[in-house]
Formats: structure tokens, C-alpha cells, sequence
């Protein structure tokens, strides 16, 4: 199954200094977010920058005129006496459910069918912040099959976070090789099973600051290679087997200060997570891993509701993880780094990400929204581990509400990559 992309023999427009410049700004960013979080650790309401003593996570009374695609269904079908749907009246800790049948297409699977729900709900009567499920089970053009289910709860009035990653593959698709210097050529066809299974668990320090343990398993097996021309590819000569299977711990630190990670309005995200994979744990050998996500949104203009989002999402491996263990673009959390280029597209032992969006309302109701983007990447080569090529992407992107007691989108983007890659996705929630 050869997916197309076009070739990768321009120049890039950006140099590696000005990337780490980048990431630098942006490290300094967070800095900047973290510091006056820290001095100022109230939320404030949607309606207004008046600071809350209870700091809502929903305010009622601002949703009085917003509307969302259930608000449609309900008009367009004249169904009276909607009070379960009257904004005034729903005061209650949830659970919001937003269900999202849909058929779709993405680069790296032609034509999807999806059912994705996301659950947003309050786990106690402060409404401090609220926690999210969302669970999607999709099909491909290309017979591929996958599920998953992506939890974030808080409990004991915030005093732990559980955060879980689960998800089962069966997946025929195309690894191009190690480092941003692939080209298409080097595509290779494979297939293979994967079961992931990760689970932190977070307890409070501070006002929004965690630290917590996890447990972290990623298992490949029935892999093979569907390679039909004699070049040695990138997979055979880092270590093609049948099955892989890394097992390890990890101890996270975590700073979150948004109201609502479905759809931040505004805040900072800082995640840094140190993993050691054991033999002893059933790891096919140990090596590390350091994992780095940060996140600023920032209202813009100050008194609108438009937000603008930086995202810097960075691996590191030390060691000789299995070929699809390595960080990879589309392969995060919720599979949303490097629109613009197909999942897999790049891969190496080290990855440096960068993104920007800017949010802003289409309709004053709130239904309708927009986004543009941009983002580059650049992955370390093998063997030498020197970072590659800078791949950038960018592209813009449509915002339908689906819930607007949880802020849940559906997401339409369109992205564009170096040298004519494209191509259309769908997702459920904000992208990060």
C-alpha cells in the first residue's frame, strides 16, 4: 500500500539556529506563563475578566445566547419544552456527551468511518475544572482498524489527575525511514498489530502543580514487511522483528492551570516526563525516554474571546528503543502533530516539534468557529543523531460546536506540507 508524497530535494526555508530559536522563545514563554500563574492563581469567567471566588469552569449565564449543533437538531425538529437543553437550568456536575458518527478521510488512511464520543464531566460541586473521556473506534479505506480511549479526571477536588492513553491497532501503512532527510522513494510498506497501554497518575504539590508515577506499555507484534523491491530499508538495517514489546515507569511532572482542557480559553500547560524501560518489566531491553509538552493560550485581543495557542511537543531516546517505539509524527496522544504531512511521515531517535494556532469566533452564537496554523518539525538522523531538515506545515481549519457546556469542537483542518504534501483531517475536541 504506497501512499504518495511528493519529493523532499528543496532547500528548507529555515535553518536549524532559527528553530532552536524558536523553541527557545517558546520555552521562554512558558517560563513567562508558569511565573504569573503562580502570582495570580485565580480564573477567570468566560463573560468577563472579573476574578471568581469559585473560579467556574462553565459559566451559565454566558452560554445563554450561545448555541450549539444540538440547539439546531432541536430548533429544526420543533421540539418544545426543552428544558434539559435550557442553559439557565443545567447546573448540574454533567455528564456532557457529544457523539460525532462521521465519515472522514486522512492522509495516512484514505476514507474513514469514525464513531468518537467525548464525556465532559465535574467530578465535585466546585466545578473547579473539568475532566474528560473520549473514546473513538474507526475503519479505513485500507483496512485498517483502530481504537481508542483518552482519559483526563480529576478527583479528591484536584487533588490527582488520572491521565490514560489506551489503544488498539491493526494497521497496514507506510514507514518512509529515519530523520527529516527521507524521501518518498524510501517508502516501505508494512503492517502490524499494537496494543498501547499508558496510565499517570498525578498528585497536587502546588496550585496546579502534580508530580506522579505512570506505567507505560507499547506492544508491535505480527509485524511485517511488504517491501517488493530489493532496497534495504531504513527498518531492516536499524532491526526488523516480528514483535516488540517496551514496558516501563515513568515520573511526570505536570503544571496545568486551564479551566478546561477540552477547549482552553486561556493558560498554560507544562509536561515533562522522564520513562525507564526495564527487562525485568518484560522490555525486550532497557533504554530512557524524555518527553516534553508545553503549552501557552493566550486571549487575543485581550477582550475577545479569540485565542491564540503555542504548542512546543519535543522526544528524546536514549538507547535503542524498537524501530516503532521512536517519536514520530501523528503518533502523539490524540495523533495531531504535523498536519500537513502524512502519520509516520517522519521518524527518528529525536524529535523537536513546533506549532502555533490562532482561534477565532465565525458567529457571534458561538456555533461556527475558524483556525490557521503553522507548525515544523525535525527529527535526528541515524546513526549520527544529527537533526535533519526542518519540515514546516501550515494550513487553516473549520470549528463546529458540538457541546457548549464542554467547549467540544469538531475540528475540519485542511494542512499543507513542503513540496506539495496535503490533506484533510477531522478530529473531535481542540488539536491541543
Amino acid at each position: 500500500m504506497y501512499m504518495p508524497d511528493p519529493k523532499l530535494d528543496m532547500k528548507y526555508f529555515l535553518s536549524y539556529k532559527y528553530l532552536k530559536y524558536c523553541v527557545l522563545i517558546t520555552l521562554l514563554e512558558m517560563m513567562w506563563g508558569f511565573t504569573y500563574s503562580q502570582s495570580n492563581d485565580t480564573i477567570y469567567s468566560e463573560k468577563s475578566d472579573t476574578a471568581l471566588s469559585t473560579k467556574p469552569a462553565i459559566k451559565m449565564d454566558s452560554l445563554q445566547n450561545k448555541k450549539d449543533i444540538i440547539d439546531v437538531f432541536v430548533k429544526g425538529l420543533h421540539i418544545k419544552n426543552n428544558t434539559q437543553r435550557d442553559v439557565t437550568k443545567k447546573e448540574g456536575l454533567g455528564p456532557y456527551v457529544s457523539i460525532f458518527p462521521a465519515v472522514g478521510y486522512i492522509l495516512a488512511s484514505g476514507i474513514v468511518g469514525a464513531l468518537a464520543s467525548n464525556v465532559a464531566f465535574f467530578t465535585d460541586k466546585e466545578k473547579n475544572k473539568i475532566s474528560s473521556v473520549l473514546i473513538g473506534i474507526f475503519y479505513s479505506q485500507y483496512n485498517q482498524s483502530w481504537s481508542i480511549i483518552n482519559s483526563n479526571i480529576f478527583l479528591k477536588k484536584e487533588k490527582f489527575i488520572f491521565v490514560g492513553d489506551w489503544r488498539y491497532y491493526k494497521f497496514p501503512t507506510v514507514t518512509y525511514g529515519l530523520g527529516s532527510n527521507s524521501v518518498p522513494g524510501d517508502a516501505d510498506n508494512i503492517d502490524y498489530y499494537y496494543l498501547k497501554l499508558y496510565e499517570v497518575v498525578y498528585e497536587r504539590l502546588a496550585t496546579n502543580l502534580y508530580l506522579g508515577p505512570g506505567y507505560h506499555l507499547d506492544y508491535h507484534f505480527n509485524v511485517r514487511e511488504n517491501n517488493s523491491t530489493a532496497m534495504i530499508t531504513d527498518f531492516q538495517k536499524y532491526g526488523l522483528n516480528k514483535k516488540s514489546f517496551s514496558s516501563g515507569v515513568s515520573i511526570n511532572l505536570l503544571y496545568d492551570n486551564r479551566s478546561n482542557s477540552v477547549n482552553p480559553p486561556k493558560g498554560t500547560y507544562f509536561n515533562i516526563q522522564f520513562r525507564q524501560n526495564y527487562t525485568f518489566l518484560g522490555s525486550d531491553q532497557n533504554w530512557k525516554f524524555i518527553f516534553l509538552d508545553m503549552r501557552e493560550y493566550v486571549k487575543y485581543p485581550a477582550q475577545s474571546k479569540n485565542v491564540l495557542a503555542f504548542w512546543c511537543y519535543d522526544n528524546f531516546s536514549i538507547g535503542t528503543p524498537p524501530y516503532l517505539d521512536l517519536p514520530s509524527i501523528g503518533w502523539d496522544a490524540y495523533n495531531n502533530t504535523g498536519r500537513g504531512y502524512v502519520q509516520g511521515r517522519f521518524r527518528g531517535k529525536n524529535m523537536i516539534y513546533f506549532e502555533s494556532e490562532y482561534r477565532f469566533s465565525l458567529t457571534r452564537n458561538g456555533l461556527f468557529g475558524g483556525v490557521v496554523f503553522i507548525n515544523m518539525e525535525t527529527f535526528s538522523e541515524w546513526p549520527s543523531n544529527n537533526f535533519g531538515r526542518i519540515m514546516p506545515g501550515y494550513g487553516l481549519g473549520l470549528r463546529i460546536k458540538l457541546n457548549k457546556f464542554s467547549g467540544t469542537n469538531l475540528t475540519i483542518d485542511y494542512g499543507f506540507g513542503k513540496e506539495g504534501s496535503k490533506g484533510l483531517s477531522f478530529s473531535l475536541g481542540e488539536l491541543f
